[in-house]
């Protein structure tokens, strides 16, 4: 290579080198910024889990808390959550009221649960159980014939205990025949717990009809 080559060659790195520095100069924050961002995201996202766990783990003390209480109703009317952990608390005082002989009070609690759109399916059909389980006497017979058809439809989470209790809606009625065989039709399906085959098998029995055998 001649000395002019090599001057020439000296020369254009030298020329990218200098470009590289002012590019640099110019755009070199941008990672720098990129960085920042992700280390702060990360380190946001993982405060936000920590304070969101250390918020739950207040709210599960509190409930635990009110439930060793002497007064769990007071207690628990203290409480103030929201979601799901609101639901379940409503659920406590209604089955408090129910202990307390006051049928009325729980149906005052578990209806607003019942059909609050915002919860999760399971939770407000299990309000709705609980609600036409307290009886004519607390819901009105045809707010609770109607919760139950909604209740029983298949898949719906909570559609064997709903067939049950339509059951005893029937008994109630008068309509013996009807019962016997909505008893009889329900006892036939698969997947039904020990404790309700053994109630619609005593149903059955009392309202004088027969099990199979086998």
């Amino acid at each position: 290579m001649s000395e002019s080559e090599s001057f020439i060659d000296e020369v254009t790195e030298e020329l990218r080198r200098d470009r590289l520095f002012a590019l640099m100069r110019k755009w070199g924050w941008i990672p720098v910024l990129v960085i920042i961002a992700i280390v702060g995201g990360t380190a946001y996202v993982e405060w936000q889990k920590a304070t969101e766990t250390s918020a739950a783990q207040a709210e599960g003390d509190a409930l635990l808390a009110a439930l060793e209480s002497s007064d769990r109703s007071a207690a628990l009317d203290g409480l103030n959550t929201t979601g799901d952990l609101a639901a379940v608390i409503e659920l406590l005082k209604a089955a408090e009221a129910v202990s307390a002989d006051d049928p009325k009070a729980a149906a005052e609690i578990l209806s607003p649960v019942a059909d609050d759109a915002s919860l999760p399916r399971e939770w407000r059909e299990l309000a709705g159980l609980k609600l036409v389980m307290l009886g004519n006497d607390a819901v009105e017979p045809e707010r609770r014939a109607a919760l139950l058809d909604e209740l029983a439809t298949p898949g719906a989470p909570f559609a064997p205990l709903a067939r049950e209790q339509q059951v005893y809606s029937m008994i109630e009625a008068g309509e013996t025949e009807a019962a016997l065989e909505a008893a009889r039709s329900l006892l036939e399906e698969a997947g039904l717990t020990q404790g309700l085959q053994q109630r619609l098998s005593q149903v059955i029995v009392a309202l004088g009809g027969e099990l199979q055998k086998g």
